[in-house]
């Protein structure tokens, strides 16, 4: 089975607001993604919350996802993924599908493509590209998941996907949003003009 995780524990210091709670669509960043997961489906879905957690708690329709606190988020990104994998361990786990609450626009149809290939092709990444570039959300197998436990504090998890370049599917896909990443308020004002 796949597992779905979440990160939207930091801090938005760039954003100025806190990114699981931005406007979209007829939503949020957060419930747009949950709302997506709904619908591939995977198995499970937990969301790793830390900074502002109680309000996101409190403005968020969950619907089935499960909900940790990471309240060490200022550790960073890692921490929280950390987190993550733990509370979706399971003996029948055979991978996790990784995405990040600043990357709102990921499709049921890209989700289920890397999904489809991971399990044909069962490589120990699968990460989506467009025209060459490389986006969200990735799924990457469990036999990382002891790598990913034995970074170091500060060493980000993309250590371990540059490590295993050569044993990563490179998905290719007509969809440019596996690219946007919000992280500025000049990132979220193109991305909500883009609509109009």
């Amino acid at each position: 089975m796949i597992a779905a995780v979440v990160l939207a524990a930091g801090k938005s210091s760039r954003m100025g607001q806190d990114k699981a709670l931005l406007p979209f669509r007829n939503s949020s960043f957060l419930e747009e993604i949950l709302f997506t997961l709904e619908k591939v489906p995977v198995q499970r879905v937990v969301v790793v919350l830390g900074h502002n957690a109680p309000q996101i708690c409190s403005s968020v329709r969950f619907h089935n996802a499960e909900i940790v606190v990471n309240f060490n988020y200022q550790k960073g990104q890692t921490s929280s993924l950390l987190m993550g994998l733990e509370a979706v361990e399971s003996t029948k786990l055979e991978g996790i599908l990784l995405c990040l609450v600043d990357h709102p626009l990921i499709s049921v149809k890209v989700v289920r493509r890397l999904q489809d290939e991971f399990r044909v092709k069962e490589p120990l990444l699968a990460i989506p590209t467009y025209q060459g570039k490389s986006g969200h959300p990735v799924v990457f197998s469990r036999a990382l998941f002891g790598e990913f436990q034995d970074l170091a504090s500060g060493e980000g998890a993309n250590l371990v996907s540059r490590r295993h370049h050569n044993e990563t599917l490179f998905v290719e896909v007509h969809e440019n949003g596996i690219l946007k990443d919000v992280d500025t308020p000049a990132d979220y004002e193109a991305l909500t003009s883009e609509g109009k």
